[in-house]
């Protein structure tokens, strides 16, 4: 399996964080068409068909790290 680019890892952190490919694209200063294809390619990179699951892949390889996933405070509190 080939690795993650720094834009691929870049772009699938924050959308692993919740993000919409107009919000990535924002503040990446990209279109969000742009943004679509480079999640594209990086599902394909990890042989994964959606966003969950080429997080689930980027985490279980290393690609990710959990420290790159921001719990929502109203979770965190729930969990306290």
């Amino acid at each position: 399996m080939k690795d993650l680019t720094r834009r691929q890892r870049q772009v699938l952190a924050l959308a692993a964080n919740g993000n919409t490919n107009e919000q990535i694209g924002a503040w990446l200063g990209i279109s969000p068409c742009t943004v679509k294809d480079i999640l594209g390619y990086a599902y394909r990179t990890l042989g994964a068909t959606d966003r969950a699951q080429a997080v689930a892949i980027a985490l279980a390889i290393g690609e990710l790290g959990v420290h790159e996933i921001h719990i929502p405070d109203q979770q965190r509190e729930t969990a306290a």
